[in-house]
């Protein structure tokens, strides 16, 4: 059996050079990661100088009392004045902020002057209803632009939000509210998905019959669906906000005044409330957005991600806003009215960065290259990719298909509780490698290391972790500072380790492989589902692929996949049949006869969340002939009906 705590199975010869008119005016350089290297404190403090403080910071980073660290402590500032107020003052009240686009076909474009008065107002709304400084409130919301200033209003009065995401339940609403004490919910009658009006406030109502703390719900007009409002308590927004005066003067806070928690899935089954602060987290997004994605001044950067996960709040809201950037917001799905939907988009705004996950990228695949075809995607320059790993093929399809084949993919690896990017591709300086995060940020420290925490060398794997402190990372779990140590700090000493593994391969760059709790033992092998599942997407034929293990009296643990095929393949039986034969040698071919699955199954869908990802807990359950575990968080319960019943015809003699 191999020593490396994951096997280092795939290997990559394609590389990307970036444009040369790219790298000749590139924000950063080979010279950026030698400044970070020679002084680390240093190049922090200069990162610093992005953001307007009340009070300039003199100290960097105090990590005196690991893993608790502070950033800028004695510095002070305002972050929504950080965002809006100061670009206004500099003379671009009249720059489009955000570019909204409502699914039903209903577009503003919101400038920094009019969104600014806009947070004046919600913030003069939030005092009225009693909201103080280190208040908590909940904001429930769908993808409308309401959502950025109420963000915004919460960071201004120094009152920290916890967003959570439209299509989370009632009880996922309660349980968040409860944990971190809210007050005050901000949420809509609606939004739309997928051609239709879905209510949201009905589960507000929901949730507060078990949240007797809630004093005030603000509730924004979206759909015009009829809406029970119980007087006293609930308020409608534009009779709050549009009667607030719009002059509000923001108040200075200190460094680490906490700016939001965003809650995220534990193992235990109680939702972690990562707490995150407000200037190391400003400078964090503002510079990472400006590094990873060379954001010049004229550029239309579209995140599309929901606002209620941390890339909606890092790359949608406070990176872009403070960097003084021009974004596009959209409310639905991709495939509403029709599947062009997104590329659409960007030929009519003249998007020129894209930012979304591999899981749209590999559904867009399975469309089909024609549809894209169709519009003048001709203004993008800087592509990212964000979630999950990003296999090649989806990578190369990606770049090939969206980028015309010449603009350059950042794949980002960062967390919830990182806050902002930590390794990627610089587009400017990095040679692209599909499927590889490639190094980490300049003025990051990263190592892939073994059981024993020590570094893995050149072409093995490992654990992945951060060994040195960051401005935007998590100061604790809310409430649970023993948990925080327990969850991040225990495995490895003195350095961060969230779960993921990762390899090094022979030229040093790092592939993230995915949570080590997806890692297969097979025969003594450990494998990533990641590289396998890459594997399967690299055949012509394969859309999509989840790999999962499953129990196996021979092996200790299987291989079993599911895959999604294109369009057009494998419309009979026998062709099904013999698709999966192929696909068998295909994995075998491409990286080992260890790694050639026991089991394939040809789906038509995959169960996923409503934030794109895969639920493999659920697929294991199906390989293991187990009775299905909690769907609530699935966007579609009957995918997992379709999958059952193809698996009998799927099935390996």
């Amino acid at each position: 059996m191999s020593d490396d705590a994951l096997s280092n199975l795939l290997h990559e010869d394609r590389r990307f050079p970036p444009p040369a008119d790219l790298a000749a005016n590139a924000n950063v350089t080979a010279e950026t990661y030698a400044a970070a290297d020679a002084d680390f404190e240093g190049f922090w403090a200069e990162q610093a100088k992005r953001l307007s403080w009340g009070t300039e910071p003199t100290k960097t980073l105090d990590w005196s009392n690991a893993p608790f660290a502070t950033w800028y402590e004695d510095g002070t500032l305002n972050a929504a004045y950080n965002c809006l107020d100061r670009h206004v003052e500099a003379g671009n009240g009249d720059k489009v902020a955000f570019h909204f686009v409502g699914e039903p076909g209903d577009t503003r474009d919101i400038t920094y002057a009019e969104l600014t008065k806009e947070v004046c107002q919600a913030a003069n709304a939030l005092t009225d209803l009693g909201v103080e400084a280190g208040d908590r409130v909940a904001i429930y919301l769908p993808m409308i632009p309401e959502a950025v200033v109420a963000m915004l209003a919460c960071a201004r009065i120094g009152a920290p939000h916890t967003v959570v995401f439209g299509g989370f339940s009632a009880d996922a609403l309660a349980t968040r509210i409860k944990d971190c004490g809210v007050e005050v919910v901000i949420t809509a009658d609606g939004g739309y998905r997928r051609g239709s009006a879905a209510a949201l406030k009905p589960a507000v109502d929901e949730a507060l019959t078990e949240c007797p703390d809630v004093n005030h719900v603000l509730v924004i007009k979206r759909t015009e669906q009829e809406t029970a409002m119980t007087e006293g308590r609930d308020v409608w927004w534009h009779d709050a906000v549009g009667n607030a005066s719009p002059e509000h003067t923001p108040q200075n806070f200190p460094a680490e005044q906490p700016l939001y928690i965003m809650y995220t899935s534990g193992s235990t089954g109680q939702p972690k409330g990562i707490l995150h602060t407000t200037a190391g987290y400003l400078v964090g997004c503002a510079y990472t957005h400006w590094a990873a994605f060379d954001l010049k001044d004229d550029d239309v950067f579209w995140t599309a991600a929901d606002i209620g996960w941390v890339t909606g709040h890092s790359y949608l809201v406070y990176g872009p806003l403070a960097n003084g950037a021009t974004s596009v917001m959209y409310e639905g799905t991709p495939d509403t009215p029709h599947k062009g939907r997104w590329w659409e988009i960007i030929e009519k705004y003249k998007v020129t960065i894209l930012y979304c996950a591999p899981t749209a990228i590999r559904t867009f695949m399975k469309w089909g290259a024609d549809i894209p075809a169709k519009f003048d995607l001709s203004s993008l320059r800087v592509l990212g990719s964000v979630g999950e790993p990003i296999n090649p093929e989806a990578y190369v399809w990606y770049r090939t298909n969206i980028g015309g084949d010449k603009v350059p993919v950042v794949d980002t690896w960062w967390q919830t509780e990182t806050g902002m990017h930590m390794i990627s591709p610089m587009p400017g300086v990095t040679e692209g490698k599909p499927g590889a995060a490639m190094k980490a940020v300049p003025g990051v420290v990263v190592d892939v290391v073994n059981d024993e925490g020590k570094p893995v060398g050149n072409g093995h794997g490992g654990y992945l972790v951060v060994t040195k402190p960051w401005p935007a990372m998590l100061r604790t779990i809310w409430g649970d500072d023993q948990r925080f140590k327990d969850t991040y700090w225990s495995r490895f000493e003195g350095v961060y380790f969230a779960g993921d593994g990762a390899k090094k391969d022979e030229d040093g760059d790092i592939w993230v492989l995915g949570r080590v709790d997806d890692v297969m033992n097979v025969s003594g092998h450990r494998m990533s589902t990641t590289e396998i599942e890459s594997a399967l997407v690299s055949h012509e034929r394969v859309a999509e692929a989840a790999v999962v293990g499953a129990t196996d009296e021979t092996t200790g643990q299987a291989i079993v996949a599911f895959v999604i095929l294109r369009a057009g393949e494998g419309e009979t039986a026998d062709d099904a049949e013999t698709i999966v034969q192929t696909l068998r040698n295909h994995v075998a071919k491409e990286i080992s006869p260890i790694a050639k699955p026991r089991q394939i199954m040809v789906v038509e869908e995959l169960p996923k969340t409503r934030s794109g990802k895969i639920m493999r807990r659920l697929l294991r359950d199906i390989a293991e002939n187990r009775e299905l575990g909690d769907v609530t968080t699935l966007q579609d319960s009957s995918v997992m009906n379709l999958i059952k019943d193809n698996l009998e015809s799927s099935k390996e003699d």
